[in-house]
């Protein structure tokens, strides 16, 4: 068992004096390089101009890019702050005999990392190791950390943080249409539809680019309705609001599809035609009546009705979804239900109409697709597949009998740590911040063997490692990711790293070689992307005919590309769903409740989100003085009339306590939320960490934990009392 120490100070610094400029960190590689940002999923196009000596860098906008036409929020344009070495690991840590991280070799901190991996599952099994990645890692780094894990180490016990994005949305995606991609369309799509029911979203905060998109919608006589416990700045912009309680999502789309049915506003032919199992998914909306729905959502009956109305009055419409109804035990079945009211309204399989999701990490979509998640490998195939597997074992010169098998999902993989997984291989993920029951997840990656995190910061999580590998970041190399749309762009290299860094795909090529495999793992990005190609030619997500040539003359390529003559697919199911008859299939469904309910212990709704200046886990956007300024801590939002039943004053600090624990941060009271809810932001650590009260219970089909609703009371904390003399 390791002992974390205290960090080296010159890594543990959080703050900077720079925001778009950084200066000292890195040398220019070009005039100017047109690149993308490396936050959310918009991966939003922008250039980089080095200053004199190419000794800083400055973040200009790229109006040519479609996504965000050279818009850009606070997080794009300070982005470069972290290149600086003032916030930003330099050279490798190894933890000593006396409990602290100590600068390192690389050559000693990568053998100490093969030693204890090799060293664990010698002692205890190939499934002794995991590996867990990140959604931030270009496709390059995803695919080569899934082969890693399969062939290097031949471990099963490989997911990643995606798992907790968008993971309900992709298997509602995969029952009902036969292929998972966020967005089946162009974001530009958005402004020429009819209406727009936007769930559990608020890109006015979480990616304000975006917002310009609804913005068009309505200057174009659409509608836009947003579905949000909280009256959020996107709610504001809406035409309608509905404000249910949280967790209660899924009855809000079958009350709604009831309505629908009952108003005759159902596309018959559209559904005869296109679709299977009908008669199912209708019987269970029809038991979801008006009135019942307004008792178990709070959402009037009125307000239904003239979301009903706006949805079905003009010829086409959309359904998009986030967070909100996917990180729920019922995530799954949640984003089906709105499904099934596009199909039963014929919005989907048809131009400027259907539903999407909105991915949230910088390359969520693409991180899931080549090899990170426990159950799939590259071009989105199934691990389970005897032909997907013998494809994938093709490329990679092995015995498909050699491939592992599925293993844990992202939380039950942590929640393994230091029992059945004794030692960790992490990449870019802040599990102490990011997961649900963090306290718990804390204890777990305090108890592993040996923790091996390669990161561009010292975060929460690499503070607790016996090795930290500093690794380059977005503006120091070169990599594909695939935004919210489905696009493959080139992200390019602006700067030279700092001599004591390496990339992600140097590091697993070091240890490949070190575990007996030197030749296995490339280190170019354009290498390992040709590769990647081959394995996932044929697959579901099949990017056999993008090169990095045409992302950069095409702006992006959208997948699938099975060919180099082949355009890429910008619009979905136009002519044909993805199943095996082609058609969509409704999965019926019914509401159930919460894994917790309010009770006389608890009997508040706790939610979480994110705020416009921060971002995930906060351990990049907390080290940027201008973002901190803007949103410099933890908050606990609640309404005036719950502030007066329990006392609590404007800025004073609060106790929410759940059954997993105790966290406490000023109190922000505003009437934009329910009186019944609170909310908290989920990027900071310490005593205001959202994830220490969140529930791990996880929807059975996509894994995924229930962030999103759970139980709590709230108290103010009580000032300390003098002592007495």
């Amino acid at each position: 068992m390791h002992t974390p120490g205290a960090a080296p100070a010159d890594t543990a610094s959080s703050a900077v004096t720079d925001t778009a400029t950084v200066t000292g960190t890195a040398t220019a590689t070009d005039a100017v390089t047109a690149t993308h940002c490396p936050y959310c999923a918009l991966q939003c196009g922008m250039n980089l101009r080095p200053g004199p000596g190419g000794a800083s860098v400055t973040v200009e906008e790229r109006a040519d890019f479609p996504v965000n036409r050279g818009a850009l929020c606070g997080k794009g344009r300070t982005a470069p702050a972290v290149l600086s070495s003032r916030v930003r690991l330099t050279e490798p840590l190894v933890r000593t005999h006396a409990g602290r991280l100590e600068p390192a070799t690389w050559e000693e901190a990568l053998d100490a990392v093969a030693e204890g991996l090799a060293r664990t599952q010698g002692a205890y099994g190939a499934d002794a190791v995991g590996v867990f990645g990140g959604g931030g890692l270009t496709n390059e780094k995803a695919y080569a950390l899934g082969k890693f894990a399969r062939v290097a180490l031949g471990t099963s016990q490989i997911d990643y943080n995606g798992r907790f994005c968008m993971s309900s949305a992709a298997a509602a995606h995969q029952r009902a249409f036969g292929l998972d991609r966020g967005l089946p369309f162009p974001l530009e799509d958005i402004p020429r539809t009819g209406c727009v029911i936007l769930v559990g979203s608020n890109p006015a905060e979480t990616m304000p680019p975006a917002l310009r998109f609804f913005r068009e919608l309505r200057e174009n006589g659409g509608t836009l309705i947003v579905v949000d416990p909280r009256r959020t700045r996107t709610a504001e912009q809406a035409d309608l609001h509905l404000a249910p309680r949280p967790g209660t999502d899924l009855a809000l789309a079958l009350g709604l599809l009831h309505l629908v049915v009952a108003g005759g506003h159902t596309d018959e032919e559209f559904i005869a035609s296109r679709t299977t199992g009908w008669e199912e998914a209708r019987a269970g909306a029809m038991a979801h009546w008006p009135e019942l729905v307004e008792r178990i959502t709070g959402v009037p009956v009125p307000k239904l009705r003239e979301a009903v109305r706006m949805f079905c009055a003009p010829q086409s419409a959309m359904v998009l979804t986030a967070r909100g109804p996917e990180q729920q035990s019922k995530g799954t079945d949640t984003v089906g239900a709105w499904i099934n009211l596009c199909l039963a309204t014929g919005r989907a399989g048809r131009p400027l109409s259907g539903y999407g999701c909105l991915t949230g990490q910088g390359n969520g979509q693409g991180g899931r697709e080549h090899g990170q998640k426990a159950d799939q490998l590259p071009g989105y195939r199934k691990l389970t597949d005897p032909a997907a597997r013998a494809h994938v074992a093709g490329v990679w010169g092995i015995d498909p009998a050699d491939l592992p098998g599925p293993g844990r999902s992202a939380y039950e993989l942590l929640d393994s740590l230091g029992t059945d997984v004794r030692a960790l291989l992490l990449m870019g993920s802040n599990p102490v911040v990011s997961a649900p029951r963090a306290s718990h997840i804390e204890d777990r990656i305090r108890s592993l063997d040996f923790l091996a995190v390669a990161d561009v910061v010292l975060s929460e999580t690499a503070a607790l490692a016996d090795v930290v590998l500093p690794v380059t970041q977005w503006a120091e190399e070169t990599g594909t990711t695939t935004n919210l749309e489905g696009r493959v762009l080139l992200r390019r290299q602006a700067l030279t790293p700092p001599p004591g860094v390496r990339s992600d795909l140097e590091v697993l090529h070091a240890l490949a070689a070190r575990l007996g495999m030197p030749k296995a793992f490339p280190v170019s990005p354009e290498e390992v992307f040709e590769e990647l190609r081959r394995a996932s030619a044929g697959g579901p997500a099949d990017y056999a005919g993008i090169s990095y040539a045409r992302i950069e003359a095409e702006q992006g390529v959208f997948w699938p590309c099975p060919d180099e003559t082949h355009p890429g697919t910008e619009r979905l199911f136009l002519d044909r769903f993805a199943t095996e008859d082609g058609r969509a299939r409704f999965v019926p469904v019914v509401h159930r409740d919460s894994a917790e309910v309010p009770d006389a212990e608890y009997p508040l709704l706790l939610t979480t989100g994110r705020v416009v200046a921060q971002y995930q886990s906060g351990a990049q956007t907390r080290r940027v003085d201008e973002l901190n300024e803007a949103a410099p801590g933890p908050f606990v939002e609640l309404h005036p009339r719950l502030a007066a039943r329990i006392g609590a004053v404007d800025g004073a600090p609060l106790a929410v306590t759940s059954r997993r624990g105790r966290a406490v941060a000023p109190a922000r009271i505003t009437d934009t939320i329910r009186a019944d809810t609170v909310f908290m932001p989920f990027h900071w650590p310490g005593e205001g960490r959202a994830n220490t009260l969140t529930n791990p219970a996880l929807d059975p089909v996509s894994r995924m934990p229930e962030f999103k609703v759970c139980a709590v009371r709230v108290e103010p904390v009580a000032p300390p009392q003098p002592s007495a003399d």
